[in-house]
């Protein structure tokens, strides 16, 4: 995929200023539109079950969160995906923990069943989802797992839910069961503030917005947030000004830095 594709989408999502929609965890909500705020998209944040329907009905993206999970919210998750399939609006699903209890892994394989456009994930939280092997069971939100050992899992998830699957790590690996791609930007220092995985897949939602293929705006949002990452890790001094630091560096982002920065290797099939 192009540097200059990746760029091209950073614009067009300042140019268009998408709505969207979240249903997302309490550790992360602040962070999350921070972070949406700052990349030039507009975030809401709507939960009720009273709303869920009419608001992706007027969104151009649904995030899908399961971190802080209760049955309103499961209802609530599962409302809005339909919706959003059903019009059209694209939506991505982070299974987060999904191996830490069988509540949580249940209701996540059920959201996936209902057609996301994206999944993204940590290498255990794919494994389990994927049902790849009996040892991917998360611990919390953390993974046991590297994202490279779970790219099989990713394929195979691909391939049955329809959807473009992300792992995060070290290294990002993206693939819809045909494609697959690498993105080495980010910096480890981001693994020490909790939610800025949950804010990748926001910013993955912001690019979805605005590029319907799901391959293409994931690879693009994972590229901008892990560069906005480095960018705030060369002058913070530790975990507490990352994250200010990465909000800043979100904002600043422009298409050119992002052009030449962003390190992305596509592998074809797999």
């Amino acid at each position: 995929m192009p540097a200059e594709r990746i760029g091209a989408l950073l614009t067009a999502v300042r140019e268009r200023q998408p709505l969207v929609h979240n249903i997302t965890n309490f550790v992360v909500m602040n962070n999350t539109a921070n972070a949406l705020l700052a990349l030039g998209a507009s975030p809401a944040m709507v939960h009720a079950l009273d709303e869920v329907e009419d608001f992706v009905s007027i969104s151009q993206a649904l995030v899908v969160n399961i971190g802080t999970l209760y049955s309103e919210q499961v209802a609530a998750c599962k409302l809005a995906a339909v919706r959003a399939h059903a019009a059209g609006v694209p939506w991505i699903l982070d299974p987060v923990g999904v191996g830490a209890t069988p509540y949580r892994r249940a209701s996540a394989s059920a959201l996936a069943r209902l057609r996301p456009n994206v999944i993204r994930g940590n290498g255990s939280e794919i494994l389990t989802l994927a049902q790849h092997a009996q040892t991917g069971q998360g611990r919390g939100v953390d993974s046991l797992h590297g994202s490279e050992t779970a790219v099989e899992a990713a394929r195979t998830l691909a391939l049955d839910t329809g959807a473009t699957v992300a792992i995060t790590g070290a290294v990002d690996y993206v693939t819809d069961g045909k494609r697959l791609a690498e993105i080495h930007n980010g910096h480890p220092l981001m693994a020490r503030v909790t939610g800025l995985g949950c804010s990748a897949t926001a910013i993955i939602g912001a690019f979805l917005a605005v590029e319907r293929d799901a391959f293409a705006a994931t690879v693009a949002g994972l590229a901008a947030f892990g560069v906005a990452g480095e960018i705030a890790a060369e002058w913070a001094a530790g975990p507490g000004s990352l994250q200010v630091a990465l909000l800043d560096a979100l904002y600043a982002l422009d298409e050119a830095t992002l052009v030449a920065r962003a390190r992305v290797a596509e592998r074809g099939r797999v």
